[in-house]
């Protein structure tokens, strides 16, 4: 069965939707943002592996070139190795889902977003990680979420819910924050000479959205 939600979201269209697309895995979301459009998938083993005392969580973020409607051509007909950018963002989506495993969970999880589309505005590695923690939830694999996130910039002393990259050239903050109902999980991003106090109301504005 197909279940859809919207909302608003810093002033634009942000849904999730799940049973239509790759419904083999354990969990699975489309989640759009504008129409930026990233697919997240989540599969757990059935079984333990054993002698490890860490959690086997492995994220895989991809940006396809056709998400842009480019294809690639020349000498290299296919998608190259994974950019710079596509490895940080995978661990970006990691780093706030990891300590949310039960201690001693040793069961392979693997997480896989997809960029299906990107309109160049909205940034799709808030929708992975977003999208990997509805995935998660949805799979039935033991994790203390869902958790949500979202970007912050401030423009002439102005705080700004998920800004445009075109924003961004503007914005004297870019910081990305996670966190659940009750606590921030995660800070992460930079500033330009910004005062702490700045930081911290950055931090609440983005939670408190």
């Amino acid at each position: 069965m197909v279940h859809k939600v919207h909302v608003d979201f810093g002033g634009r269209p942000f849904s999730i939707e799940t049973g239509k697309v790759a419904r083999q895995a354990n969990g699975s979301v489309v989640v759009q943002y504008g129409e930026t459009v990233v697919l997240v998938t989540a599969v757990t083993s059935g079984t333990r592996r054993d002698g490890i005392d860490f959690v086997p969580l492995t994220v895989n973020y991809q940006e396809m070139t056709y998400a842009a409607g480019r294809i690639p051509g020349g000498f290299f007909k296919r998608e190259g190795r994974p950019s710079d950018r596509e490895t940080l963002t995978s661990r970006f989506i990691d780093r706030p889902l990891r300590p949310l495993f039960p201690k001693g969970f040793q069961n392979e999880t693997q997480i896989i977003a997809t960029v299906l589309s990107a309109d160049m505005d909205n940034d799709p590695s808030i929708l992975g990680m977003i999208g990997a923690s509805a995935a998660l939830t949805l799979s039935g694999t033991p994790f203390a979420g869902p958790i949500a996130g979202a970007k912050v910039g401030r423009i002439d002393g102005e705080y700004v819910l998920n800004p445009t990259h075109e924003e961004l050239d503007l914005s004297d903050i870019d910081l990305f924050v996670a966190g659940s109902e009750d606590a921030i999980i995660m800070v992460e991003g930079s500033a330009k000479e910004v005062r702490e106090e700045e930081i911290l109301q950055a931090i609440l504005f983005g939670t408190n959205r």
